[in-house]
C-alpha cells in the first residue's frame, strides 16, 4: 500500500491523505505536549520554516500511548502548539502508533529500519520518519535525535526536490 493512499484526518477531523503532499519531502513525527522531548517542537518548526519553500513539510501526529503524555483534546493540542511553539506545520488527529489499533500509516512506517537496522514499534514520542518525494521511507530517526541534528538535516537536504 502506498503511503499516499492511507486515509488520514486533520486535527480538526477533516479527511485528508498524504497525496496532498506528493512530490515533497515529509518528516512524519509522533508528538506529545507533556513529554520531556516536547521542546523538539521548536526544532521541528525551525525545519519547517527553513525548508518549506523547497518542497518539505513536517507532519505531526499527536499520540497518547506513551505515559499518557498527550491527554488533551484537539483544540487543547492546537492551542498548545500554536501558542507555545508557534507551529505552522500540519497536525493530525490523535493516532495510535503501536499495538493492535496501530494506524495503517504507522503500520507502514514501522517497517522501516533505523540507522542500526532495527524496525518495529515506535520507542517513544518524537520518533521521526523521512519520506522521499516519491513516497518511500528514506530515514528513521529515534526520539532522541534532535530535529537540528546533522544526520537529520543532511538527510533532508539530500532528498529535497528543489
Amino acid at each position: 500500500m502506498s503511503l499516499y493512499d492511507i486515509p488520514l484526518r486533520t486535527l480538526a477531523g477533516d479527511p485528508v491523505s498524504l497525496a496532498d503532499h506528493k512530490g515533497d519531502v515529509l518528516l512524519i513525527v509522533n508528538v506529545a505536549s507533556q513529554c520531556g522531548l516536547t521542546p523538539q517542537y521548536e526544532g521541528l518548526e525551525q525545519l519547517q520554516q527553513r525548508y518549506a519553500g523547497r518542497g518539505f513539510t513536517v507532519l505531526g501526529f499527536p499520540c497518547n500511548q506513551f505515559a499518557g503524555q498527550e491527554p488533551g483534546t484537539a483544540e487543547e493540542i492546537r492551542t498548545f502548539c500554536s501558542t507555545t511553539y508557534g507551529t505552522s506545520f500540519p497536525l493530525f488527529e490523535k493516532t495510535e502508533v503501536n499495538g493492535e489499533n496501530r494506524h495503517p500509516l504507522y503500520a507502514e512506517l514501522t517497517r522501516a529500519e533505523d540507522a542500526s537496522g532495527e524496525a518495529g514499534d515506535i520507542q517513544w514520542n518524537f520518533e521521526k520518519f523521512l519520506v522521499s518525494p516519491a513516497g518511500s521511507v528514506v530515514g528513521r530517526f529515534r526520539p532522541r535525535t534532535e530535529p537540528g541534528s546533522d544526520e537529520l538535516v543532511e538527510s533532508i537536504e539530500a532528498h529535497l526536490p528543489r
